[in-house]
């Protein structure tokens, strides 16, 4: 069955893949980028199936306009790939707070503000699957990335309340972890002046950054197709062979260390009470009365 998507982020990389894997098995494409010349090209490779659009995620108005400008266009939206995004190579206290800002603006809350355009049109048609591209940063940290990092440990946080959220609606949501693909994502990217002490450790990261063995991202295609085809997708999909072994590791690890401290964490329980929350109280009374 022909599926309609919309996807941020289909200049170059993953998202251009994507699009590109969907059109080719016959599907319908709306294929956004900040530049519309770095997607316009795929209208003359595949017609009518594709719809390309210009867009800035950091941009709300734009947002609401082009994601309801799409459904309008095709009738329906059957995958939503929320992969837009930027990186930013600093070290904690390299970073200015203008670097840090546009990185949340456009990894975190330009996602948000996709998903608040989308979500209305999903929930009235009673279906739709949400594809929130993270990262295997977003399971594990690294150093002098640890901002990008904490995005994607923001958008894992997002969507896997979303899934709950959403699931009455008949609405799926699924976080993709890609690992390290030859990608040229990181050109993109910001890079903050060093600061002298960590010159050389940002050195040392660089060359082993160098030598990481990195995925074909073409061979990406066929499993987000597969994904996207299931009727119970799941939360979430760890794309190439490094995912598994680093969640492995770093499960192994915080349950040791969550283990060890056991006593201590439960004495810091005190005497466990019952209280009742005003707060939630007047919550529910609301939520009721809304009803």
């Amino acid at each position: 069955m022909k599926k309609t998507w919309f996807i941020t982020g289909a200049s170059r990389g993953f998202g251009r893949i994507w699009a590109e894997a969907a059109l080719k098995r016959g599907d319908q494409v709306t294929a956004t980028a900040r530049k519309l010349a770095d997607v316009s090209d795929l209208t003359n490779r595949f017609g009518d199936a594709v719809l390309p659009l210009a867009l800035d995620v950091t941009d709300a108005e734009r947002v609401q306009e082009v994601v309801h400008h799409a459904y309008t266009h095709f009738g329906k939206l059957d995958v939503l790939v929320n992969n837009a995004g930027a990186s930013l190579f600093a070290a904690t206290e390299e970073a200015s707070d203008e670097q840090i800002h546009d990185l949340f603006d456009a990894n975190y809350l330009g996602m948000v503000r996709v998903l608040r355009a989308a979500l209305p049109l999903l929930r009235k048609q009673g279906s739709g699957h949400i594809l929130g591209i993270s990262s295997g940063l977003g399971i594990t940290a690294l150093p002098l990335v640890g901002f990008y990092c904490a995005t994607k440990w923001a958008v894992e946080a997002l969507h896997e309340s979303l899934a709950q959220e959403v699931k009455p609606f008949g609405i799926r949501v699924t976080i993709v972890e890609p690992g390290a693909y030859a990608t040229d994502f990181g050109k993109s990217g910001k890079i903050a002046d060093a600061l002298e002490p960590y010159a050389e450790f940002r050195k040392q990261f660089l060359t082993h950054l160098v030598n990481v063995e990195r995925g074909d991202p073409e061979a990406t295609a066929e499993a987000v197709l597969k994904l996207v085809d299931v009727n119970d997708p799941p939360l979430r999909l760890g794309l190439g062979t490094s995912i598994l072994p680093r969640a492995r590791a770093a499960y192994a690890e915080r349950l040791a260390t969550w283990e060890a401290w056991e006593a201590v964490s439960n004495a810091a329980m005190g005497e466990p009470k019952k209280v009742r929350e005003s707060w939630v109280e007047e919550l529910i009374q609301g939520t009721s009365d809304q009803a």
